[in-house]
């Protein structure tokens, strides 16, 4: 019976992983395959075109340090609680990243780098988890905030600032306030607790992420002839990436998001809309699809801590 017993679980586990890659590469497909915005034969001839060995092995280190980076991160984090090499770094970040895919702003990856470790540590890999993505949110929040600044949407920038110094005050007035057991209060507390060491290299970590993927982004849109001054040029990345990050999605309708507000931003430049639209999915494809290709290959090899 106890024989019998392990091997429903342990098909059951095998079901459960073989089920999220399915439905991972069934979103990542049936977004490029039906997406209506996507005019492939227009895009592949504008491919043969630009094709480069160099520009596209060029582009594609971008995507790798941008990943090599998120490993660092959630490694320095993880030390708190125990080491772990890069190579259970790479596992944990590729194979979140994998299962939060089709989930809420990539909700699955909580619960994803959860699994690797013992179900006693799971609140504290969760709250690790929203420590290494806090830092990386509030940089994208702060240089959104002054790209909009510096393209001159001093509404939305006034308007930003007003209810950041709002949330603040909220936050403060109500820091004591407990709900279940939780509060403000305690969380910052929590925060204070880690060594200081490791917030610092969190940040500069998160820093050079962002730098990272914004300047692919940069990079791709020179590739396309696109003809901006650079400040203008990281301005408008800056806004598109914080604004996008602001609303609610799932992580294969990401390029959707950022490319619907890109195009908002960048035909008030003059770019083209399909450009912004072709930019903005292989920026997706780079730093998403790919990274889930990999992070599949851990899931299916996945064995959960937990009993």
């Amino acid at each position: 019976m106890i024989s019998i017993s392990h091997k429903a679980k342990q098909f059951a586990v095998f079901i459960i992983k073989l089920l999220i890659v399915c439905a991972a590469f069934y979103f990542i497909y049936n977004e490029l395959a039906y997406n209506e915005k996507l005019d492939w034969p227009k895009f592949i001839a504008l491919l043969k075109e630009k094709q480069s060995v160099l520009g596209i092995a060029f582009l594609l280190a971008f995507s790798v340090a941008n990943r090599y980076l998120e490993i660092l991160k959630w490694q320095n984090l993880v030390s708190i609680i125990r080491p772990i090499t890069l190579g259970e770094s790479s596992k944990q970040v590729l194979g979140a990243l994998t299962a939060g895919i089709f989930t809420p702003n990539g909700l699955g990856e909580y619960a994803g780098k959860a699994l690797y470790f013992e179900k006693v540590k799971a609140k504290k890999i969760i709250f690790l988890n929203l420590i290494c993505n806090g830092v990386q949110m509030l940089l994208t929040i702060v240089l959104g905030t002054l790209g909009l600044l510096v393209l001159g949407y001093w509404k939305w920038f006034i308007g930003i600032v007003v209810a950041s110094c709002f949330s603040i005050a909220i936050a403060n007035l109500s820091k004591k306030v407990t709900i279940k057991g939780y509060s403000l209060q305690k969380l910052v507390h929590k925060i204070n607790a880690i060594p200081k060491a490791v917030h610092r290299k969190n940040i500069v970590l998160g820093t050079l992420r962002y730098l990272v993927f914004s300047h692919q982004y940069y990079f791709l849109f020179l590739a396309f002839d696109v003809d901006l001054p650079y400040p203008t040029l990281m301005a408008t990345i800056a806004s598109v990436y914080f604004l996008a990050s602001s609303l609610p999605s799932f992580q294969f309708l990401d390029f959707a998001v950022k490319g619907s507000i890109a195009v908002y931003f960048f035909e008030k430049l003059g770019v083209n809309e399909w450009i912004v639209v072709f930019i903005s999915t292989l920026m997706w494809f780079l730093n998403v699809v790919l990274p889930v290709g990999i992070g599949s290959y851990f899931v299916l090899k996945f064995k959960p801590k937990w009993n």
